[in-house]
């Protein structure tokens, strides 16, 4: 680690190698470290993989993650609010965390990623990793005038069937709806072979466009789905993440992720040529990622991160904006 992080990083760190219980609440970033793209993003990982662990829906794991998230939001003076919900014919609770930076416009961004996990591995890709991101970019661009208003979510129950964007999306009044330029959606960001941002068809994919310019003139290695199942057309991806919920509002979408869209069967679940699929495995560990591809989640954390602060810094809706 660099020599001017702040003491506690050193001890998280340190705390996190000898297995220690370390306090969320006590967390905080010398400004040095925002300069380093993809730091803060991959202490906020491990301590969410590693001092929480896996956090399935509805656990007790799933309510330590949140309050960590909590406590982030509260510590980088954003207002912050804690939604709860419940699904199953209300046998099972759950939360989304939500977080408010105003902008130079009232109209907002959604920027957001799933914290649970499933049982199996860490979790550390998905989605520890897109929950990382979404803290540090929180941080670099807090007292940032950007050009329009963010809302941060962290979604609870993503793995449970996408059950806390649904309720978020589900409470949004018209007025809201109207309101949102686009929904930025982070999942699984650190293991996989390439790196992508997709976005809705035509006018709608206008999030993807700006970020595929911000990475060809940064010289980014991100991409987008090149179209080789038909299934998913150029640009576009499934709906099986948190950014379904608002395309089905009719809120146009952004969504990074790393994967691979050319082996298996051409629709990014087989994120790697060499293992398949890291998410929902037992290989979805910090041990496993790194010893396989070293220096990849990194890499990615520093490139998303990097591209998701310019894309944010200068969103630019055209004259079709809602």
């Amino acid at each position: 680690m660099k020599k001017n992080f702040v003491v506690y990083l050193i001890i998280l760190v340190s705390s996190f190698l000898a297995g220690a219980t370390v306090s969320a609440s006590t967390v905080t970033y010398h400004p040095s470290l925002a300069h380093k793209s993809g730091a803060m993003a991959y202490e906020h990982m491990k301590y969410l993989a590693y001092d929480i662990g896996a956090r399935t829906a509805g656990s007790e794991n799933e309510r330590k993650a949140e309050t960590y998230i909590e406590s982030q939001f509260e510590r980088m003076g954003l207002k912050t609010e804690v939604q709860n919900f419940s699904y199953r014919n209300h046998t099972v609770s759950s939360s989304n965390i939500i977080a408010y930076k105003p902008g130079k416009s009232s109209k907002q961004i959604i920027v957001g990623a799933h914290y649970d996990s499933v049982s199996v591995g860490r979790g550390v890709d998905d989605n520890a990793s897109g929950v990382g991101v979404l803290l540090e970019i929180a941080e670099v661009l807090k007292k940032i005038k950007t050009p329009y208003s963010i809302v941060y979510i962290a979604f609870g129950a993503e793995e449970a069937g996408l059950q806390g964007s649904n309720y978020y999306a589900d409470q949004m009044t018209e007025e809201e709806i109207e309101n949102t330029i686009g929904m930025i959606n982070l999942d699984s960001l650190a293991a996989g072979d390439q790196m992508y941002v997709y976005g809705g068809a035509g006018e709608d994919g206008f999030i993807r466009d700006q970020a595929l310019a911000i990475a060809d003139k940064k010289k980014l290695d991100v991409e987008t789905n090149p179209g080789l199942n038909p299934s998913y057309p150029t640009g576009t991806t499934g709906d099986w993440s948190d950014h379904a919920p608002f395309k089905a509002k009719g809120i146009p979408y952004g969504y990074l992720e790393a994967t691979n869209w050319e082996i298996g069967a051409l629709d990014g679940y087989d994120q790697t040529a060499e293992h398949g699929g890291i998410w929902h495995t037992s290989n979805d560990t910090l041990e496993f990622i790194d010893s396989e591809y070293p220096g990849r989640v990194q890499n990615h954390l520093s490139t998303f991160s990097t591209l998701l602060t310019d894309l944010i810094k200068f969103m630019n809706k055209t004259s079709t904006a809602k």
